[in-house]
């Protein structure tokens, strides 16, 4: 008899995480010369705690101490009504778009997720992100990118590059959503695979 529970392994631990955003961070902030005009856009529902622990660790390197300058450098972009896939699945319940006073016109925009994997999530929250208005640059930061892009989208700041079949599930689990930092593989067991 086959045990029919998934196997999963531990890729990042909280420490693995916070030392792959801590990077992240210094990349953003380097590539950008500073946080002046830059917008971090977390994608529902774990991008936005990650962009928010972004802009957090940007505020410290640049010595940004105000909550409102702070509250400046995040936000949130729904993109449940520019996804390909509402036909399919229909239910989705959009959540908030929260976007900086000073909107993203003229701004650097970096996008924050949690797995980059076919790569129609980024290209919903880029139709979602042209119908807010028109930034300068826009960039893409992810925890983790798992490979199988079937669009022509790259990430600029990735946490971890982690080889995955199509068989596989990578889950992602954050303090404020899930009560722990943790990256999993996850895979099918035996059980359940098709011959």
């Amino acid at each position: 008899m086959t045990d029919p529970t998934p196997d999963t392994s531990r890729v990042l631990g909280p420490e693995e995480i916070r030392r792959a955003l801590t990077r992240i961070a210094h990349e953003i902030l380097e590539s950008d010369h500073g946080a002046e005009d830059l917008v971090l856009l977390g994608i529902p529902h774990r991008g936005v705690p990650l962009a928010e622990r972004l802009a957090a660790q940007i505020a410290r390197a640049e010595g940004i101490e105000d909550p409102t300058q702070i509250a400046e450098l995040h936000g949130s972009l729904d993109i449940t009504l520019y996804r390909d896939d509402l036909r399919k699945n229909p239910t989705r319940a959009p959540g908030p778009t929260r976007i900086p006073r000073r909107g993203i016109d003229g701004r650097t925009v970096v996008l924050v997720d949690d797995v980059l994997y076919s790569g129609r999530t980024v290209r919903a929250a880029l139709d979602a992100l042209g119908a807010i208005g028109r930034p300068a640059a826009v960039r893409l930061a992810v925890l983790v990118d798992r490979g199988h892009r079937e669009l022509p989208i790259r990430a600029d700041h990735v946490g971890k590059n982690l080889p995955t079949s199509r068989s596989e599930r990578v889950h992602v689990q954050l303090t404020e959503s899930d009560g722990q930092d943790a990256v999993d593989i996850v895979r099918p067991s035996r059980g359940t695979e098709q011959a």
